[in-house]
């Protein structure tokens, strides 16, 4: 699936009701079908409860916070992009603290310019999290299978007294025979003893 094709969920967190308006329309222009606009961290953080958010652009400071720390808890989440959009005289102090965590900053005035090159690179980096949390996910997979395994060999030594060689290849054996994997076969024979 190209970038163009790919569906991401925006919350925008901003007093400003002009910023808000206009980026959502730019969002929109660039393929952001899924936005949501808050005026509070308080109500940013309500939103992100009740749904996950590939991007959120804070427009700091806002009423109740300044969002500093709502952003770096965002990036800790690890699937979820954050932009901090600060005062100029802000934005050295602000990036050093928060740069660390994964958020990306910009300083106050916005060209349209810099806020597209800015929802670029948030898509790249949302991407780059996607297939992390892809191969994230075939490693635990493979990780509770050669635990399933390990336990199915475990009791195919305690209850028929193979080796652990010979239940290895007993295991793998069953599963070439059978076009299974070694998975479904570990998992029988858990069912079968255990």
């Amino acid at each position: 699936m190209s970038l163009k094709e790919q569906s991401y969920r925006v919350l925008i967190v901003s007093s400003s009701e002009k910023f808000s308006t206009a980026l959502s329309s730019m969002l929109s222009e660039s393929g952001c079908d899924q936005i949501q606009r808050e005026n509070s961290i308080t109500g940013a953080k309500r939103a992100f409860s009740e749904k996950a958010y590939d991007y959120v652009i804070i427009n700091s400071p806002l009423p109740d916070d300044p969002g500093i720390s709502f952003a770096i808890d965002l990036c800790a989440l690890k699937s979820t992009v954050a932009l901090l959009i600060v005062k100029a005289e802000l934005h050295d102090e602000i990036h050093d603290k928060v740069a660390s965590y994964g958020v990306f900053t910009l300083s106050k005035p916005l060209s349209r310019l810099t806020m597209s090159n800015a929802l670029s690179w948030m898509q790249c980096a949302r991407e780059r999290l996607r297939r992390l949390e892809n191969y994230n996910l075939s490693i635990e997979e493979k990780m509770k299978e050669i635990r399933l395994v390990n336990k199915a060999k475990w009791l195919l030594i305690r209850e028929i007294k193979m080796d652990e060689p010979t239940a290895h290849r007993y295991i793998e054996k069953q599963a070439m025979d059978r076009c299974v994997s070694k998975r479904t076969i570990a998992e029988e024979i858990i069912n079968t003893y255990d």
